[in-house]
């Protein structure tokens, strides 16, 4: 079983960065896939930008130029950095991580509590 812990979020005026965590712990054999999405308040929750175990990083249209994901294998976090943020931004971010429980294990999802991230204009 894995915890996905979320910090970071907060409020921030628009054109303002933050700087989202998510610390993976429990027992796994792996992670091979941490990402996060996020759900704007009225909509469903949607991909912002994913890392896979190889370090190849996949990000929304919208998010393009501003976010980078990031992890630190050794210390089993991963990170996105928010820069440029604007009003459409806010919403809960939430930490979905794909782990192995053992070697031959299929991959199962886990998600965090959410993060809320909130951008004035």
């Amino acid at each position: 079983q894995v915890q996905p812990l979320e910090s970071g979020g907060g409020l921030v005026q628009a054109g303002g960065s933050l700087r989202l965590s998510c610390a993976a712990s429990g027992s796994f054999y792996s992670i091979d896939l941490m990402a996060w999405y996020r759900q704007p308040p009225g909509n469903q929750r949607e991909l912002v930008a994913l890392i896979t175990d190889g370090g190849s990083t996949n990000y929304a249209d919208s998010v393009k130029g501003r976010f980078t994901i990031s992890r630190d294998t050794a210390k089993n976090t991963m990170y996105l950095q928010m820069n440029s943020l604007k009003p459409d931004d806010t919403a809960v971010y939430y930490c979905k991580i794909g782990s192995r429980k053992y070697y031959y294990s299929g991959v199962s999802n886990y998600w965090g509590q959410g993060t809320q991230v909130t951008v004035s204009s």
